[in-house]
């Protein structure tokens, strides 16, 4: 009697070397599937190896404006999740082009493929948004839906994690500077959630377990204004300092000239995403189109950022327990 093998599932993460990406790659390797990264640059993802088994991690170079490198990516593929995105434009990546016209690209093909896939946007995602980011980011959602009916489309807020770059970038601040801005007084309210819980619904997704053509909106336990935020940050890092109010339209002075930057702390659309909160909507919890309903507790923050952000701390991982200047 001959013994038959099954393949495990090969999924496609494009976008899989960056922050959202090596978590979702590392909870699928855990769940046995054989996972292909399509990025970039394949030559810097060597980070990934250690998540998976020997050959279960496979880097492979793609670039959502050409649209070969889409199809070999998928070529083989069950399943393909995208979390490709961008904070700010720089030179040829643009938010059309990366988070619109890109995500359209992966449907169309997944679509000509038979392939189902997981779309990353983001609650803030809006077509009749001000900011570049949420519109190309509701566009991007749409066009998958259109091409790939039962697609799964996540949508979390600000999210947290070793690598992140909001509470991260914040406390490398807070090393060196007595004050930390509060842009507009700090009361935009956000939902954060963790990495680790945003993987685990994309995940979910590719297991088959979500139901297709739903968004699924994504936040933590708590809802927390930007104050609270950075005074929850500040006590984990043990250190005192002045959150100092900033009006928008000052704002959006410093904002024109910090987005000329490689790598801006701030740009103006990025205040345009600011002025708006980015929680969890009242349909999606009524629905069940959240991490509980999912069956998933997201993890707080009380709970998550003393594991990474203790690095900030004046004596680092040798706290003495007390604020420090």
């Amino acid at each position: 009697m001959a013994l038959i093998v099954s393949t495990p599932k090969l999924v496609t993460v494009f976008g899989g070397s960056g922050f959202v990406g090596r978590h979702i790659v590392r909870t699928l390797a855990k769940r046995g599937y054989r996972v292909r990264v399509a990025c970039r640059r394949p030559d810097l993802a060597g980070h990934l190896q250690p998540l998976g088994n020997v050959g279960q991690i496979q880097p492979i170079q793609a670039n959502l404006r050409y649209r070969w490198t889409i199809e070999r990516a998928l070529e083989g593929a069950d399943y393909a999740i995208n979390c490709v995105g961008i904070l700010h434009e720089s030179g040829r990546q643009r938010f059309s082009s990366v988070q619109s016209f890109g995500a359209q690209a992966i449907a169309e093909v997944c679509r000509a493929n038979g392939i189902s896939m997981t779309q990353i946007s983001a609650i803030g995602a809006d077509a009749d948004s001000r900011s570049d980011y949420a519109r190309s980011k509701a566009a991007g959602a749409a066009a998958v839906l259109e091409a790939v009916p039962d697609a799964v489309i996540l949508r979390p807020s600000i999210i947290f994690g070793p690598e992140d770059s909001f509470f991260n970038r914040f406390a490398e601040m807070a090393r060196f500077s007595p004050v930390l801005p509060l842009i507009g007084g700090g009361k935009t309210k956000f939902q954060p959630v963790y990495v680790a819980d945003v993987a685990e619904a994309a995940a979910r997704a590719a297991d088959g377990t979500l139901a297709g053509g739903t968004s699924y909106d994504l936040g933590g336990p708590e809802v927390l204004s930007f104050r609270e935020c950075m005074e929850r940050m500040l006590e984990v890092i043990e250190r005192k300092r002045w959150l100092v109010s900033v009006p928008w339209p000052l704002a959006r002075m410093k904002a024109s000239v910090l987005e000329l930057l490689p790598n801006p702390l701030l740009t103006r659309d990025q205040l345009l995403q600011l002025a708006v909160d980015n929680v969890v909507s009242e349909a999606a919890i009524r629905e069940g189109r959240t991490l509980e309903g999912l069956g998933i507790r997201p993890q707080s923050l009380q709970a998550i950022l003393p594991t990474y952000l203790w690095r900030f701390r004046r004596a680092g991982q040798y706290t003495t327990g007390s604020v420090t200047s």
